[in-house]
């Protein structure tokens, strides 16, 4: 299944029903500086506030769709020519889902579009930990797909847990009492270690995602960039305090 030409194929269905792509309407994207994207949170340790990562934003009649790119260029233009814009570059794909999103929260068919800040992403992390243990007890392995700081120490408190990330800066640390593993050489091993899976909804900007799709294992993907394909496909998403 190549997951963009289904997502594309649902937002032009959506487009044509509601007679938008006759119209000319733009769609503006455009990374959002640090402090606008997460507010000031009390942990300084995020990839957004390390620059690793940007929070691009698409809007759409006034809705706000985004995703995490590490491609941050912008876009303006009618629905129409973002269809036919190809999802072959990381900018490309985040640019279109990031407009999915948006366009989604704009028909109210997606919701949790804009990300937490401040201190909300503590709580949020401390939410699925508190959910996780009460849908499948402690005595569980989590594989974790994406460094997020909170998530980690929250997730490592109460599980035995496994994390792979991208980041060549962050592979073979040590955080809160995990190392850190290199996703290109250990993600295949870990999808046989883990019992559930804790993935980062990015992985739908960057092309990753398919890894992830159709295991046999419960995925909880989380963040606000894959709010728009959570409900297309019925992924299970976590995003507790998402706006």
């Amino acid at each position: 299944m190549d997951i963009y030409e289904e997502m594309k194929k649902h937002l032009y269905k959506l487009a044509q029903k509601h007679r938008l792509l006759d119209e000319k309407v733009m769609v503006k994207g455009r990374a959002l500086s640090t402090e606008e994207a997460i507010g000031r949170p009390l942990r300084t340790d995020y990839p957004l506030l390390k620059g690793k990562e940007k929070l691009l934003q698409a809007e759409f009649r006034g809705a706000l769709g985004q995703a995490f790119t590490d491609s941050p260029y912008s876009f303006s233009g009618r629905l129409e020519e973002l269809l036919e814009m190809p999802c072959g570059t990381n900018f490309e794909k985040a640019a279109f889902v990031a407009v999915l999103n948006a366009v989604m929260r704009y028909l109210s068919l997606a919701e949790g579009t804009i990300h937490c800040k401040d201190e909300e992403p503590e709580e949020c992390a401390e939410k699925l930990a508190e959910d996780i243990k009460s849908r499948y007890g402690t005595e569980i392995r989590v594989g974790m797909i994406g460094f997020q700081p909170a998530f980690l120490e929250s997730l490592s408190k109460e599980f035995n847990i496994r994390l792979v990330d991208l980041d060549q800066d962050n592979i073979g640390k040590e955080k809160f009492g995990v190392k850190i593993e290199d996703a290109k050489e250990k993600t295949e091993d870990l999808l046989k270690w883990a019992d559930i899976l804790v993935a980062t909804g990015s992985t739908v900007a960057n092309g990753t995602i398919t890894d992830f799709l159709n295991l046999d294992i419960p995925v909880i993907f989380f963040g606000t960039t894959i709010a728009g394909a959570a409900r297309i496909f019925g992924f299970e998403r976590f995003c507790h305090c998402s706006k």
